[in-house]
Parts: C-alpha cells; structure tokens; sequence
C-alpha cells in the first residue's frame, strides 16, 4: 500500500511513518517544517520527503492518506484529499486499527516527562527480553529511532492528550485503550485546544475510562489534579509514586541533583541508581516507568539494572558540546514548569552560572497563556534571551521587568548567538529551550564553541 503522510516530521506522525515503512507499506510525506532529527530519521529510512501541504504532492493519488492535526479545512492537500474523495484517516485510528491489536499496550500520559518515560519503559522491557514495539515523541538514544513494531506483544506509547485530527477532536489517547497507563502529571497547555486545565482533566477521565479492570493505572501521587481525575471515577487497581508523599512506590535523593537514588516499594528498599540523567522530576520518570514495568512482569531490581546504562532521549537535556568547563545543552523544555525544573536539575548539578536562551514555540507560549509564569521559571538563571519574533503576541516587557538586567529579547536567532557569544565565558552552563528546531541555533553555537578552542561535541550533536 502506497501511504501518504500529512505532517510527517511531527514527533508522531514521524513515528507512524517508521512502523508503516516497517510494515511493509511504501510511504512519503509532507511538512511545512523540515528539520532534524526527525527529518534526518526519515530519510535514513527512506522515506520521501516534500516542503508544504501543496496538493501536487498527492500525485499520483495514494492508497491512503494519514492526516496529522497540524492540518486543516484551507490548506491544498486537504482541500485536494476530501475532494478527490481519497482514502484518509487520522493517524491515532491508523495505529489504533494496524499496530495496536492483539498488543498489550503500556500508554504514558502527562503534561511533562512522556517522551523520558516511555523511553525509560520501553528500555526496560528491551533490556529485559520483551523486545517492544513503540511509539515516542522523540528519539531514545537506546533504540536510534521514535518507533519500531518490535517482535513481543508489548507495545509502548506516548499518549498525548492533544487533540487527534481536524475530523476527530478527541484527545489522540482515548485510541489507543491501554493496559498499564501511567500519568505522570496534569497542567494547563495546548492553550490552541483547551479552555481550562478542567477540560484537560475531562478528557484524561476519558481515557481513565477505558482501561480494563485487569489492568494497572501508575499514578503520580504528588499531583492533586490527578487525584481529581481519579475521583470522577476509577474502575482499576491504582499505584502510586512520589518522593515527598505517601505513596507505593518511592525515591530518596542520594545526590541532590537525582543522579543517584534508592527505591522503595510497599516501605522495602528495592535497589539504588547510579545514572547519567539529572533532575528531581526524571527520577519520578524512573519511578513510573519501573512501577509501569512491575505491572507488566518485571521485578524493580531487574528494570532498575537496566538502567544505569539509559541514555535520555535526544533533545532532553543533550549535552551538545563542551569546552573550558563551558557546558552547551539541547532542551525540549517549552513550559515554565519543565523550564524551571531543566534550571533547577543544573543547579543542583553544580552549574555556576547558567545562561537560558528560550524560544517561546509552542500554541500556548505564542499565545501569552505561560506568560504570567514564564519570569518565576526563569528566575534562577543568571541570563535569559526571549526569542521574540513576530509570531510572538505577547509584551515581554513584564516579564523583562521581572528578570530586571539577567532578561532581554532577541528578535531572531542571529541575533541571539551574537548575544551569547559575546556573553559566554568559562565554567557557564548555556542551555537552549524549544520544542522546535530553534533554527539550529543550539547547533550553530555549539560549533562556534568547539571551532574557537579545544572543545568538543558530543556525538548525537
């Protein structure tokens, strides 16, 4: 079957093309925004890229049309799809209907942490012999790749709560009917598709609703607006995790920037981790992913083994280079609660000076809806650059005002890398936030650092 992807380098129509092309199935497809390292994995695997939804580029017709919920009514190959009355579904129900069944499915849920944790689960059950399929919102450096159908009957997913298609205005997750569903958290974002963090906690009751009473929810037991949800109704066995609560399952900081802990499960300690990620909040990743994993069979010592030897996914604080002690790293972090918990992981690890450049990307940050929180999360950054083009709406002037001298706006990304490099000194720590591809600043300044002296890059830079 010749398969056609609108919106193919998004995260997850992306993965959906890798599992389609694994499947035997031929397939291309179009995005307005064509970058790395999505970009550079679909053509590693030889998919067929095109720049725009132009309606030119489904000629010759394909057998089916996946549709991503970036698109929608006015654009030519939509308009070109449903007149030409081509085959077309969204691409949650076209894994709902080729991938998932007969699989048991692992489903992660939040408003942060879903691409670590699915990451972490999916390793775990690898590394311990399941040999999963999955499906991540980025590329586990463990696996090289976002998706693969894999050879047991487990499947991981990241299940976003995003809306599924401009046809199908339920949240992506309620296709995917999990077994063992973890939510690692609950806020206010997708500020484009939600009114309230109330219509948020509607629609993760949806997808409470539908999980099997033989199955397992793994819940964070620090989140009250998960508890809410809980109370609309629960029809499955619950297990919680946290650090500073009563709970299940539970960690204990041995290092203060997460980089080791001790488990307990039921009060007993279980095994302690020495690893290579940082922060409070991915040793609560850990902690659902290795509960999620004892749901499906796996004893907490074995799943904790496993993972000394995790690497995060790309673009979740990724170390791009270093030099002189300068530190330059790569961040999803697009929502001022992973921005404040990104900084507080490098404090902790010891960074002296640390130097944030933000590109405000997503629907929400456009918006202004982050905006009253946007100066706390950068308040323990000694420098900020906003990138503050013109699809920005909001005045960053409060927000400035609040940073007092440690904030300033940068109207595009050269002006921005001539800003650091004029700042940067030894020992900083330079952190780069998006959930896009920031114009390859990131990678622009971490080859201006090497080129300048004896540094050197990592190797998924």
């Amino acid at each position: 079957m010749k398969i056609h992807i609108l919106g193919v380098c998004g995260t997850f129509m992306g993965g959906l093309a890798a599992l389609a092309r694994e499947l035997g199935h031929e397939v291309e497809g179009s995005d307005r925004d064509i970058y790395p390292p999505m970009s550079t994995q679909l053509e590693r695997i030889g998919i067929r890229l095109h720049e725009g939804y132009e309606a030119r580029h489904l000629e010759p017709a394909p057998d089916l049309v996946l549709v991503g919920n970036a698109l929608s009514r006015g654009m030519p190959a939509v308009e070109s799809m449903l007149e030409r009355r081509l085959e077309f579904r969204s691409g949650p129900q076209w894994l709902e209907e080729s991938v998932l069944p007969g699989r048991r499915v692992f489903a992660v849920a939040g408003t942060h942490g879903k691409t670590t944790t699915s990451s972490l689960l999916a390793h775990i059950l690898d590394r311990t012999g399941a040999s999963p399929g999955f499906l991540i919102g980025g590329v586990p450096e463990s696996f090289g790749v976002s998706a693969r159908v894999g050879e047991g009957s487990d499947f991981v997913i990241e299940a976003d709560e995003y809306d599924t298609a401009f046809f199908d205005k339920r949240s992506k997750f309620v296709h995917y009917r999990p077994d063992i569903l973890v939510l690692g958290n609950l806020e206010f974002d997708h500020a484009d598709i939600f009114d309230s963090v109330d219509a948020i906690q509607r629609q993760f009751h949806h997808l409470v609703r539908i999980v099997p009473a033989n199955g397992v929810l793994v819940v964070n037991a620090e989140d009250a607006r998960l508890a809410e949800v809980l109370a609309m109704g629960c029809w499955t066995p619950v297990t919680r995790f946290g650090i500073d609560v009563a709970a299940e399952w539970q960690a204990r900081l041995d290092r203060p920037d997460g980089s080791a802990f001790t488990v307990t499960h039921l009060g007993v300690d279980v095994g302690r981790l020495q690893w290579g990620l940082l922060g409070r909040h991915n040793v609560m990743n850990a902690l659902a992913a290795i509960a999620a994993a004892q749901a499906g069979g796996v004893a907490p010592a074995r799943a904790m083994a496993t993972l000394e030897a995790f690497r995060a996914p790309l673009r979740r604080l990724q170390l791009l280079a270093e030099r002189t002690g300068i530190r330059v790293f790569d961040d999803f972090a697009h929502h001022p609660t992973a921005i404040a918990t990104t900084i507080a992981a490098l404090r902790a690890n010891g960074a002296s000076r640390i130097l944030v450049a933000l590109d405000p990307r997503s629907a929400s940050m456009r918006s202004g809806a982050h905006v009253p929180a946007l100066s706390g999360a950068l308040a323990d950054a000694d420098r900020a650059w906003l990138m503050h083009g013109e699809n920005v709406a909001w005045d960053a002037g409060p927000v400035l005002a609040a940073l007092s001298t440690r904030g300033q706006t940068v109207a595009d990304a050269g002006e921005l890398l001539d800003a650091l490099q004029a700042e940067v000194r030894a020992g900083d720590t330079v952190v780069f936030m998006s959930n896009g591809g920031f114009d390859g600043a990131p990678q622009h300044f971490a080859q201006w650092l090497v080129q300048s002296g004896s540094g050197h890059t990592s190797t998924a830079a």
